[in-house]
């Protein structure tokens, strides 16, 4: 089994108590947290419970300003690349996250922050005051056209960025009861 990151969408967030109903499915990518979670969480990004495991290591934000940042990066990546599969791709995961809609992105990355065997409370507030707003700044830089460097090493790995498993069933779901 491979360790993920899993992305969600809800109206409210989580308490210590208390999920939010409903949990809606956004995606899950394999093996590391992909650009494209990482800037959908870069608008107002806090540190909240996680609704999969005990320690304080779930990550909100702001959906419609994290989906509205992500669409512009796609239409600025697919500038510089003439692929079908790229398209087909950016139309998929913009059609999920739009019928995935809520007021917040709930990102959980505790089998990620798990691997490096540190303290995963730790490794979150790192993503939080470090990586994400890192790769908000990367984004922000190549949209006003002053990152050129960086957005050509995005074209060229496009599928490790934006190519995550975008369904309304993850491993870890959310059922209304």
């Amino acid at each position: 089994m491979a360790n993920r990151s899993y992305l969600y969408s809800a109206d409210s967030l989580p308490t210590p108590e208390n999920l939010p109903k409903p949990v809606r499915c956004v995606s899950e990518h394999n093996w590391s947290i992909p650009l494209a979670h990482k800037i959908l969480v870069g608008r107002e990004t806090t540190v909240v419970p996680s609704m999969i495991w005990n320690p304080r290591i779930g990550i909100a934000a702001d959906f419609a300003r994290g989906a509205e940042l992500l669409g512009d990066l796609l239409r600025v990546v697919g500038q510089g690349l003439a692929d079908d599969e790229f398209t087909a791709c950016v139309d998929k995961a913009m059609a999920h996250l739009d019928k995935q809609r809520g007021k917040f992105f709930l990102l959980e990355t505790g089998e990620i922050v798990s691997l490096s065997g540190g303290d995963p409370e730790e490794a979150v507030r790192d993503l939080v005051t470090h990586d994400i707003p890192d790769a908000v700044a990367q984004a922000e830089a190549a949209l006003a056209g002053d990152n050129e460097e960086w957005l050509t090493s995005v074209r060229a790995k496009w599928q490790e960025h934006f190519a995550s498993f975008y369904s309304e069933w993850l491993y870890f779901s959310f059922p209304d009861d």
